[in-house]
């Protein structure tokens, strides 16, 4: 039986549109455009309107759907045809008027609900995070003057646009990649195949007065199930070329349309996947996409970047085709338009042909290698990253990996490079008398530990993974070091946005406010954040480095717990903040007496400057050491055979809450109260491990009773917060 290919969906747009035109042409006003007119009434049916007067009729339910969520990615509008989509409903709320569906009330409802979700409609139509490839080349061949509705002018346009060298092309609109348009073009296919199943269905079970919405499906009897789902992806691509520009369907089409390199498809954008997998990894660390990662150390500049890619040996061998390569790898990503981006590529498209490569090993070392690290691949290159790009050691990673513990400080700590950079040499583990400095564990503990035998059958395994990841120039391995190169800086900064990470760079940071730079930096490697500090402030002044002591001023008051004030203070160490700016702070009631320590630690602080530090600054500094101290005896040494925790001689709290309290004015019980006072929940913690532990009974019993009063006033408040209303 024939089926019809272009197909007309029954929603009475021609009629509409006459009687339309008629009234607006009595009233001196131009003709509605067909193209939204089609696009608005289709997806109103497809959405469930009821056509039995002939045409879809509106309501205030199905507005929102089909102006918020439907028309801003299938439709391609021209700035008066946006304009006249409100117009557009408001003559089908005219038209339902005039037939008797609506009274006056109602279709005043009507009109209202059209103008309240108009700017919203409006601010969707111009998101470019609702763009798809239709869309786009619709806006640029339109641009260029072609007909959208001749399509052989378009396959045309893009026939030339395709031959236009890649740097010559214009860029999608920031902060868009290739596969944010592949994914949305994809999911918005399937929607739109969902809509017309649906729509069939009601055809068959629930058919309108005003006839079947999609006529001309007329399906072989004996192979239904199979014939619909492909007539029904025809009229999508129909109806996707209606509302952008005809032809678009067929030439964009994955695998075989003449230009569907053009427009990939997720499964056509290897680092596609390994973008999911790095958003995974952040998620996993931070719980949130938006907090931001360290920046690389030397990202390298746009033109460096086609040496850079040319000089790794595996995209090399891919480019010519070399018998070596894997086949999976080169069918996966250097296929179809690679060699193009390879010979002419922009930046970017280079930048994003070495993720490809790295996707597709990352792939590949997880298929096919017998490492017990073969699946941490990508693992490996966001942890890489994550730590501001420093190289790390492969022996310490695989310690850790391995169950021996490492020390803490050490596990961001950079590794310096042997001399001469890689060397291609298989792995050798560090000599012995290098590990206890690379894992922070004291030599004659080393033995009880780890065999070394095992220790090295971890390094050895992971090194194999890093070193296939180093064909690709994103990695390199020097001996026990490994990190990222300069190029793989780039690259995985360039997945990781891919997969909408907040991975910022320089100019993206320097544009920021203090109040953001103290919260990302915080968090990053101590050198990497002070570099980032520097740069922050180059330019600006004392100034800027005030507003920086502010910010973390407000952080730390607004969240005790959360801010890290010896942190943050040690990478303003480090970035050299000016004695000018420490003064400036000396009176902020969080951190003052910390920036007073760090004027006299570096021997700059005048006689006068402790006086102007407040008593409340001092209890906050006194109140962070002595949580430090708190949480250093929890980790110094493991229980004894049978007891809970550590004995009491093995910990430093209590001195320190003495020597403390001899310089306190008002001794043990004022400093009690000047440490509930700069945190209640941090001073509960301290009072408890002093009443548990403190060798003066006098002291546990004022820490014991500072508890009780604590709860006590914590549990009044709780009683006041849910006391029933009498």
């Amino acid at each position: 039986m024939t089926v019809l290919r272009t197909p007309a969906p029954n929603t009475g747009l021609a009629d509409f549109l006459a009687r339309a035109d008629k009234e607006r042409e009595a009233r001196g006003e131009d003709p509605l455009p067909a193209r939204p007119a089609d696009a608005v009434l289709t997806l109103l049916a497809l959405r469930g309107a009821d056509r039995r007067t002939g045409v879809p009729e509106p309501t205030a339910r199905l507005l929102g759907p089909v102006l918020h969520e439907d028309l801003p990615v299938l439709l391609w509008g021209t700035p008066e045809e946006v304009d006249a989509v409100p117009e557009i409903l408001a003559a089908l709320a005219g038209r339902l008027r005039a037939d008797g569906r609506l009274n006056a009330k109602r279709h005043a409802r009507l009109l209202t609900a059209i103008e309240e979700a108009v700017p919203e409609f409006r601010r969707a139509m111009a998101d470019p995070w609702n763009l798809t490839w239709p869309r786009w080349y619709a806006s640029l061949l339109r641009a260029d003057g072609v007909d959208a509705g001749d399509p052989d002018a378009v396959r045309a346009w893009l026939a030339a646009h395709e031959d236009t060298p890649h740097a010559d092309r214009p860029a999608l609109p920031a902060p868009l990649h290739r596969s944010d348009v592949a994914a949305r073009t994809f999911a918005v296919r399937v929607r739109l195949g969902e809509a017309l199943l649906a729509a069939f269905a009601r055809d068959v079970e629930a058919p309108s007065p005003a006839g079947p919405l999609l006529p001309g499906l007329l399906l072989d009897a004996d192979r239904p199930d199979e014939e619909l789902p492909a007539e029904l992806e025809r009229v999508a691509a129909a109806l996707g070329d209606r509302w952008t520009a005809a032809g678009l369907g067929e030439a964009l089409a994955e695998p075989d349309g003449p230009h569907a390199a053009l427009a990939p498809g997720p499964e056509s954008i290897p680092h596609f996947a390994l973008a999911d997998r790095l958003l995974g990894e952040q998620l996993d660390y931070y719980g949130d996409a938006t907090r931001p990662l360290p920046p690389p150390p030397e990202p390298p500049a746009p033109d460096r970047i086609r040496a850079l890619l040319h000089a790794a040996p595996l995209p090399a061998a891919l480019a010519a085709g070399s018998g070596d390569v894997p086949p999976a790898i080169a069918e996966r990503c250097f296929t179809g338009p690679a060699a193009a981006v390879w010979a002419d590529g922009t930046p970017e498209e280079l930048t994003d042909l070495a993720a490809d490569v790295l996707a597709a090993v990352v792939e590949d070392v997880g298929a096919t290698s017998g490492s017990e690290y073969a699946l941490d691949a990508a693992h490996l290159l966001y942890a890489l990253y994550e730590r501001g790009g420093t190289p790390d050691s492969v022996v310490r990673k695989a310690a850790e990996s391995g169950g021996l513990p490492v020390d803490p400080d050490l596990e961001d700590a950079p590794v310096p490079v042997p001399d001469g950079g890689p060397d291609g040499r298989p792995y050798a583990m560090p000599s012995r008398d290098r590990l206890p400095a690379l894992l922070g564990v004291p030599a004659p503990d080393l033995d009880d530990l780890v065999e070394p035998a095992d220790l090295e059958a971890h390094a050895r395994a992971l090194a194999e993974v890093v070193d296939r990841l180093a064909a690709t120039g994103c990695v390199f391995r020097a001996g026990d070091a490994y990190g990222l190169t300069p190029l793989g800086g780039a690259v995985v900064r360039r997945v990781l946005t891919a997969g909408h990470v907040a991975a910022p760079g320089d100019e993206e940071i320097s544009e920021w406010e203090a109040a953001e730079v103290v919260a990302a930096v915080g968090s990053w490697p101590e050198r990497t954040a002070a570099d980032a500090l520097t740069r922050w402030t180059a330019g600006r002044g004392v100034t800027a480095w005030g507003e920086l002591l502010g910010a973390v001023e407000a952080a730390k008051a607004a969240d005790f717990h959360g801010v890290d004030t010896a942190g943050l203070f040690a990478r303003l160490a480090l970035a050299a903040v000016p004695a000018e700016a420490l003064r400036g702070a000396l009176t902020h009631p969080a951190t003052g007496a910390r920036a007073h320590r760090l004027l006299a630690a570096r021997g700059e602080a005048a006689p006068r400057d402790a006086e102007r530090v407040p008593q409340d600054a001092r209890a906050v500094l006194t109140l962070e050491e002595l949580d430090d101290h708190r949480h250093r005896d929890l980790r110094a040494r493991p229980p004894a055979a049978g007891a809970a925790e550590p004995d009491a001689g093995a910990r430093a709290l209590p001195g320190a809450f003495d020597a403390a309290a001899s310089h306190w004015p008002g001794g043990a019980r004022a400093l009690a109260g000047a440490l509930v006072r700069a945190d209640r929940d941090t001073a509960r913690d301290v009072m408890d491990a002093l009443a548990a532990h403190h060798p003066d009974p006098e002291v546990a019993t004022l820490a014991e009773h500072t508890v009780k009063a604590l709860r006590r006033t914590n549990a009044g408040k709780r009683r006041d917060r849910w006391r029933p209303r009498s």
